[in-house]
């Protein structure tokens, strides 16, 4: 049965791409009669180059983790208008680039960028490793989306570390004024795992071990496993345990750092 509807829908595709063809040739036809009926001299008329999926595609894709993490967390960034943002390892053409549109914003990761952008100040750090003294406690507004599940995994050049994501994490907090906000992100769902190379999946229960007496948990939001955002969620004991019925979604936690401590201790 499932063979049968793959096949089904490959050939209402080969339909759609034929007719799709067909009236690309008709629409070229009418181009270059206008072309003649205007006497038109300030355009040549190179090859036609065929575009014929976005005909068939809709005007743009509203869903998924990245776009939904990105534009929600900017979006409190700007609400709560915090003194100095930092963040750490999050995309670059996505969330780093929705901040930059309107405040400054101090970039933190393992590889280097191919070029400078207004308003964003970039420096290459492993967050693997300790961080200097001075910049303990240097912001009040902090955030790592979509990153720490790929620590000590290898991807991205990093060194390989079992706990590479517990480390970033406690830099995460050293960097961090005491009262200061954390946005933070990462895959989650019901059964916890790691796909080497890839990606941690990350436990809800295991995520709130880990924020237990660090952080208060302000806001709590995430995408299923479909691309869809569940805003503002109450971190019930079913959602919990279920992993908000989710096999690799995506948990956005806004977190208020509590009082100062030390994973290690």
């Amino acid at each position: 049965m499932k063979v049968l509807k793959k096949i089904v829908k490959l050939l209402k595709n080969r339909i759609s791409y034929l007719k799709a063809y067909y009236e690309l040739h008709t629409d070229y036809a009418i181009f270059k009669r206008q072309k003649k009926e205007v006497n038109d001299t300030d355009f040549i008329l190179g090859h036609m180059h065929p575009c014929l999926k976005d005909k068939l595609a809709s005007s743009g894709t509203a869903k998924g983790a990245y776009f939904h993490q990105d534009l929600l967390v900017a979006q409190r960034i700007f609400h709560n208008k915090p003194q100095t943002h930092i963040d750490v390892g999050s995309r670059i053409d996505g969330f780093v680039a929705h901040v930059a549109s309107f405040r400054e914003i101090k970039v933190f990761d393992i590889r280097p960028p191919e070029n400078k952008v207004k308003n964003i100040s970039f420096f290459q750090l492993d967050l693997m490793n300790k961080i200097p003294e001075e910049m303990r406690e240097s912001c009040d507004s902090l955030s790592c989306l979509h990153a720490i599940e790929h620590f000590g995994l290898g991807r991205y050049g990093d060194p390989i570390n079992f706990n590479g994501h517990l480390l970033g994490m406690e830099n995460l907090y050293q960097l961090l004024k005491p009262g200061g906000t954390l946005y933070f992100s990462v895959p989650i769902g019901r059964l916890q795992q790691v796909k080497f190379h890839a990606k941690r999946i990350f436990s809800l229960r295991y995520l709130l071990k880990q924020f237990h007496g660090k952080y208060k948990i302000k806001h709590f939001s995430f995408v299923n496993d479909e691309g869809y955002l569940f805003e503002n969620v109450d971190l019930t004991e079913e959602n919990i345990n279920s992993g908000c019925n989710c096999k690799s979604g995506c948990g956005i936690f806004e977190l208020e750092k509590i009082f100062s401590c030390n994973f290690n201790t």
